[in-house]
């Protein structure tokens, strides 16, 4: 079972950067997929952005597209959403999920973090 633990939440002002980190345990194949979602009032929780752990290709919503960064590093089983001008409707509890194929559909990923929270102030 993989577990994943997210950190770097925290309160910032608009405009403000933040960096969430998922460290991730029991990853035994380099077939897997990571990302962080949002939750979605009555629907299925949204992609922010997603990355392949083997190829590094990566997607990101259109909301944080040039904003946010998504990376990993595979020797620590880490993964990294750096977040720069953040704006209040950034608001929002984080999840890091982990699957075994690249996608943005949230059903797809069956492995979960607790989610950390971001808070951006104005």
């Amino acid at each position: 079972q993989v577990l994943l633990v997210e950190s770097g939440g925290g309160v910032v002002q608009t405009g403000g950067s933040l960096r969430l980190s998922c460290q991730a345990s029991r990853l035994t194949s380099d077939s897997y997929a990571t990302g962080w979602f949002l939750p979605a009032p009555g629907k299925e929780r949204e992609f922010v952005a997603v990355i392949g752990w083997t190829t590094n290709t990566t997607y990101y919503a259109d909301s944080v597209m040039g904003r946010f960064t998504i990376s990993r590093d595979k020797p620590k089983t880490t993964i990294y959403l750096q977040m720069n001008n953040l704006q209040t409707e950034d608001t929002a509890v984080y999840y890091c999920a982990a699957g075994r194929t690249l996608s943005t559909t949230a059903s797809t990923f069956p492995y979960w973090g607790q989610g950390t929270q971001v808070t951006v102030s104005s």
